[in-house]
């Protein structure tokens, strides 16, 4: 897994839960002698995120419900939600676990809320905010890294040049992706997108546009 896409066509602004399926983030509270018990974590697909829903009612056996709602893909502009109330009331589980995830711009990532009935009923109205309160800490709780739109290039380097150019990427929170070093140094390397034309710019200044940056 990797807080970076390098699909040229990635939307900004959208982030991602670190946490893994063994390790997801969890938090709980109590309302009304109910417990909700929120846990999340990163996945890339939706089966991924089906198999953790499956897991976490092998560990909660005796729990009345298991809501989740996920989303993968909306940083690439083609994203995928599913979500379940898993006997609730229609539209009072896995829709506000849904809203909590999209309020956060989160994406790639599953979201349970596990209810333990505790004998007193919520109302349409509870539950809601009961599903989104458990939704809510467990994202709070997450760890989170920003999904960041990347410009690949390929360039071929002289020795003499090499630590400037590393230099330049390192200035615009570039990184390389790969290097190959023969009678010339020829490099991969990821720029984030928004300075992509800057950085192009101080590399043909720098080299007097020897150096040629060649988008992947």
């Amino acid at each position: 897994m990797t807080g970076i896409s390098r699909q040229p066509k990635t939307i900004d602004g959208f982030s991602t839960v670190v946490d893994t399926s063994e390790r997801p983030a969890h938090d709980s509270f109590v309302e009304k002698k109910s417990e909700f018990i929120g846990d999340v974590c990163h996945v890339d697909t939706l089966d991924e995120a089906l198999a953790f829903v499956d897991a976490i009612r092998e560990r909660h056996p005796k729990a009345r419900h298991v809501a989740y709602a996920s989303i993968v893909g909306a940083a690439q502009g083609a994203a995928k939600e599913r979500m379940s109330d898993d006997g609730e009331p229609s539209g009072t589980a896995g829709k506000p676990i849904l809203d909590v995830i999209r309020v956060n711009k989160l994406t790639d990532c599953v979201v349970t809320v596990t209810r333990y009935f505790g004998g007193i009923l919520l109302g349409s109205g509870g539950l809601i905010r009961a599903y989104a309160t458990g939704a809510s800490m467990a994202v709070k709780a997450a760890g989170k890294r920003r999904i960041v739109p990347m410009t690949r290039y390929r360039v071929v380097l002289e020795y003499p040049w090499f630590d400037r150019f590393e230099q330049l990427l390192a200035g615009v929170g570039g990184e390389e992706t790969g290097r190959e070093f023969t009678d010339r140094i020829r490099m991969e390397l990821a720029v984030p997108s928004a300075n992509a034309d800057d950085f192009a710019a101080r590399v043909r200044e720098t080299f007097n546009a020897r150096a040629r940056l060649t988008a992947l």
